[in-house]
């Protein structure tokens, strides 16, 4: 027979509490269970022995059973053969004298049969009632029934003792005492409906650190004061490559000594951060003890796979951008519309489109880092840094510690803990080189190595860290020049000029000039607080004279002069609004330099340098030597430039990148051109 109560809809996670017994014991589970509804589904079983342990696992397969209640030997062989909790019918002092009471009644010689050793003080009750009790015990079914006989021969008429022996004693003609109360079985389905809720807290909060353990990267094994193994978490058991079920409950040291954690439990001292091999694996190892309210009660291993590492740090740059350098341009803010405008925003936006690195040549101040910031921003690593830096501004030992970065003690005065180069701070974004030519050679075949290998080694390092990096690369320079004279490497240069732009200058597209100044003329007048309309009449003045200068600064002279403009004009508004010609005038007062290359027309092609590409500077020769070949200019076309230039020998020199003394020592070592004039 099974009784079955469980509680009402919504009440299904309370404890799930069977309680197994033969009739006695059986009638009053019954009759108390419907009391628990509220706290437990109770669920009573009329059986024993094996038969009850193969119920209870069946009941134990389909919905988990938190508590089994069950009294004397049949309790007891249940615990030995059960893993759920077995609670106990426990008979006290009060239900031996009410059963003796009873006992008496029939008759003053009572057998008493106790399960497992003698009740203890049962001599007081032999005074207090007036009784000879005759005491007999019993661990087997066979035993109880051996004693119940035993008890009649020696003409006892009344048995106290448990339903199995009240039973035996009723069928053989004694009278049957039951020992139990309904006190005593209340009182245990309370203790199980407490273990069962102890059980269920304590389940949880298992639960609840196997989720987080779960959730770890790092392999976690936890073990008791035996160093049996009570959690393996599953990064743990990936990383060994093993079962956990067959982990749990075995000996750490047993199944694997490498990672015995006897030395941790015997001195209760954390050992940390340690590099080991285990099953072929190189582990970061840490053993730390487990105190609870200061008292140890077991250890904890946890292990860090370095690739691991190695991949979250990669995936840590990737999200968070370290201090790089702000992007403010994209390609639209290189303006103009000429042909040579539109034709350069062309081909930077194809660059964006690919990966491979890119080469912008062009004279300084034409507006290169501009590019690569735009094609920068019009790629897909828009959200990722851009980090630029001017190779030709620092020392060789400094730009290799800024591109490369370093370890700690990796030279005197280095950084606690190193130092994040700039190719790994632009990891997954832009890396821009200005001024790559001037790069020392020692250096080049570093970056040649990164270029190729895609992984950066840190000043002072024995292992190189991978880095995505895409490099823009300018330089003012011939390069191809640079490698005839072995100031750069080949190789490199092939390896940087897979994209290349040419940035034009600013006298190859004049056209551009009127929208740029006029841009530019907001910027400062914004940056400086003045009145932008102020300085109209002189900006209208230097558009108009523009076609007639060389520009060999580029747009960057155009801005400082623009700047100047802006810091004179204010007083002179008034005026030069009203007279164009003295707008004019003004503006030669302020800005000389744009009348002293030309006698007032307007450039004409054959007046600019005869060659086709940039301007480019050139080492001037030994005294009483020509020019070495592959320079920017030779010494016959001194002349030509000279001419370009209207005489202006400063304005020649700075066209070709040399100083006035070097022009006058080419000028006095070549004999000017048929027709011309010194």
């Amino acid at each position: 027979m099974s009784l079955s109560l469980t509680p009402r809809a919504g009440l299904t996670t309370l404890p799930r509490i069977v309680a197994v017994g033969f009739r006695r014991i059986n009638k009053m589970l019954q009759e108390l269970a419907p009391q628990f509804a509220d706290r437990a589904s109770v669920e009573v079983l009329d059986v024993g022995f094996e038969h009850a342990v193969t119920r209870l696992r069946a009941l134990q397969a389909v919905r988990p059973v938190d508590v089994v209640v069950a009294a004397g030997s049949n309790g007891d062989y249940l615990r030995q053969r059960l893993e759920t909790p077995v609670v106990l019918v426990k008979v006290g002092g009060f239900d031996l004298m009410r059963a003796l009471a009873r006992a008496k009644q029939v008759s003053h010689r009572v057998g008493l049969v106790t399960y497992e050793g003698m009740a203890p003080d049962v001599a007081q009750f032999d005074g207090l009632f007036e009784l000879d009790i005759v005491q007999r015990s019993y661990q087997t079914e066979e035993e109880a029934q051996a004693s119940v006989r035993a008890l009649q021969q020696e003409g006892v008429p009344v048995v106290v003792g448990t339903g199995v022996v009240a039973d035996m004693a009723d069928q053989i003609g004694l009278t049957g005492v039951f020992l139990y109360s309904r006190d005593a079985v209340r009182e245990a389905l309370e203790d199980a409906v407490e273990v069962a809720r102890a059980a269920r807290i304590e389940q949880a909060k298992r639960e609840r650190l196997n989720t987080i353990l779960a959730q770890l990267s790092d392999g976690v094994i936890a073990v008791d004061l035996d160093e049996r193994i009570q959690t393996l978490n599953p990064a743990m058991a990936q990383l060994l490559g093993v079962d956990p079920g067959q982990w749990v409950g075995q000996r750490l040291s047993e199944v694997c000594p490498d990672l015995s954690l006897q030395g941790t439990l015997r001195l209760a001292l954390p050992d940390l951060e340690k590099i080991e091999r285990i099953k072929a694996k190189a582990l970061i190892v840490n053993r730390m003890p487990i105190l609870e309210q200061g008292v140890l009660t077991g250890a904890v291993l946890s292990c860090q796979d370095p690739i691991s590492i190695q991949r979250v740090d990669r995936h840590i740059r990737t999200r968070i951008k370290p201090v790089a350098s702000a992007t403010r341009h994209e390609l639209d803010a290189f303006l103009g519309d000429s042909t040579a405008a539109r034709q350069l925003r062309d081909t930077a936006c194809a660059c964006a489109r690919s990966q491979a690195t890119v080469l912008l040549i062009g004279e300084s101040g034409t507006g290169k880092e501009l590019v690569a910031q735009g094609i920068h921003m019009a790629s897909d690593r828009r959200d990722m840094p851009f980090v630029a830096i001017n190779c030709a501004a620092l020392s060789e030992s400094l730009l290799e510690s800024e591109l490369f970065g370093y370890e700690e003690g990796a030279f005197t005065g280095a950084r606690k803990g190193g130092k994040i180069g700039l190719f790994e701070a632009a990891h997954n974004g832009t890396l821009f080189l200005d001024e790559v030519g001037e790069m020392p050679p020692s250096l080049q075949a570093r970056l040649l190595r990164v270029l190729q290998a895609r992984e950066v080694l840190r000043v002072g390092a024995t292992e190189p860290t991978p880095v995505n990096v895409r490099v823009i690369a300018a330089t003012h320079r011939d390069l191809l020049a640079h490698v005839g004279q072995g100031l750069f490497r080949l190789d490199l240069y092939y390896r940087l000029n897979i994209l290349r732009v040419d940035v034009p200058p600013l006298r190859a597209r004049l056209a551009d000039i009127d929208v740029i100044a006029r841009t530019l003329g907001q910027q400062v007048c914004r940056r400086l607080h003045l009145d932008p309309n102020a300085a109209q009449p002189l900006l209208a003045a230097l558009v108009a004279q523009a076609p007639h200068h060389t520009w060999p600064g580029n747009v960057r002279e155009l801005e400082n002069l623009i700047e100047r403009l802006m810091a004179y004009a204010a007083a002179d508004a008034p005026t030069l609004a009203r007279d164009r010609a003295a707008a004019q005038r003004r503006l030669r007062q302020i800005v000389p330099e744009l009348f002293s290359a030309t006698d007032g027309e307007p450039l004409r092609a054959e007046r600019l340098l005869p060659s086709a590409g940039p301007v480019l500077p050139v080492a001037s020769p030994a005294r009483g030597q020509r020019p070495r070949a592959g320079a920017a200019a030779s010494p016959p076309d001194v002349w030509a430039v000279l001419r370009a230039c209207g005489g202006d020998r400063q304005l020649a020199a700075q066209q070709l990148g040399i100083s006035r003394t070097t022009l006058w020592r080419w000028l006095r070592e070549t004999e000017p051109p048929a027709g011309g004039a010194r």
